[in-house]
């Protein structure tokens, strides 16, 4: 596959600024791919697709505040700092983007917040935008996250242009976040209603969770027309063995297993035995799924509608079948769907 194959024209109209009022009323694109047919349905409808003994993985970790806004020393220079990793939590390490970059040189100090609280000096350039910064606080380790939270946005992503809002904390968050380290939300889960999740388990839906902290690899651009070529970056993974019974039994038992967006599709074939099946995992997966690709564990998707030439477009068509996906992605442009992180939901069965 190439590239070019994942351009569509998306009317910019479409790529929503704001989340559904109620987190489960958002629309859902109902789609079959043995029978190929497509349905338009509210996003809290997903319940009648699933029966007692299937199973939902979902993608627990927390998203954190990662974008900063400071000043350069002696200029003042506004600079915009995305936290990417934290390297190190006794010396205040910190893998980052800053914007603009050209003008971040190594030794240069960032000040950040109206009375200079944070304080950050660049020991390290490691790409053209990417830094290490070292924070320059006294404080212990919980007082240093404070602050962090305090001065910190919540990271929406660029395509959503317009300012943050004290609702985007919330709402830019699943229900069932629990493991901090994420910069970006896992945003099929952000449909997940208190309401809707009750329902699935009172049916005698199973839940597993995994983590996968997702990293701004999500939103970077491919820039190789050959897809072999193109590298994405590593994201950390957990796999714990409560996650691995419950999507082992449900295959034995013939039920389906749906994979709660990209992240967890991804996390979910990052560990896979020779038969098919899950095994756990802890460390780091950088694996690019496109088309054509075998998959071996899921058997059902939730998604969002995902923008043009993104990783994540390919990862969907991969699952849904490239053909059936880019027809249906025709439909919801014409029934005028909402697209990206805060847009309407497909189910593919």
């Amino acid at each position: 596959m190439k590239l070019s194959q994942f351009k569509y024209d998306l009317p910019l109209d479409l790529i929503a600024k704001f989340p559904a009022y109620n987190r489960d009323e958002s629309r859902l694109m109902v789609l079959d791919r043995k029978k190929q047919t497509i349905e338009h349905k509210v996003f809290k409808d997903l319940i009648n697709y699933f029966d007692e003994g299937d199973v939902m993985a979902f993608n627990n970790t927390k998203v954190f505040p990662a974008r900063l806004h400071g000043n350069k020393e002696k200029t003042g220079a506004d600079i915009e700092v995305f936290l990417l990793r934290e390297l190190s939590k006794e010396q205040r390490l910190w893998d980052v983007l800053v914007d603009p970059a050209r003008k971040i040189r190594i030794g240069n100090k960032l000040y950040f917040g109206d009375e200079d609280v944070l304080v950050a000096e660049v020991i390290d350039n490691t790409t053209s935008r990417g830094r290490t910064l070292r924070f320059l606080f006294d404080g212990t380790y919980e007082e240093f996250k404070e602050t962090i939270y305090r001065l910190g946005e919540t990271p929406l992503p660029r395509f959503i242009k317009r300012e943050v809002t004290p609702e985007d904390k919330e709402r830019y968050q699943t229900i069932y976040a629990k493991h901090e380290g994420a910069v970006a939300a896992p945003t099929a889960g952000l449909h997940f209603s208190r309401e809707l999740m009750k329902r699935l388990e009172i049916k005698g839906v199973g839940f597993a969770e995994v983590t996968l902290h997702v990293g701004l690899g999500n939103f970077r651009n491919v820039d190789v027309e050959d897809l072999t070529k193109h590298k994405m970056d590593s994201e950390q993974i957990d796999i714990p063995d409560e996650a691995v019974q419950i999507v082992n039994s449900a295959k034995d038992a013939k039920r389906k297993v749906c994979a709660v967006g990209t992240t967890v599709l991804r996390t979910l074939e990052s560990s896979v035995s020779t038969k098919g099946y899950l095994k756990p995992f802890s460390g780091w997966t950088n694996k690019f799924i496109f088309p054509p690709y075998e998959f071996s564990v899921p058997d059902a998707m939730v998604s969002n509608l995902h923008l043009p030439y993104s990783t994540l477009l390919m990862m969907v068509s991969a699952f849904a079948g490239y053909d059936f996906l880019f027809d249906a992605y025709k439909v919801a442009i014409k029934e005028k769907y909402r697209f990206g992180t805060y847009g309407d939901a497909m189910l593919i069965l």
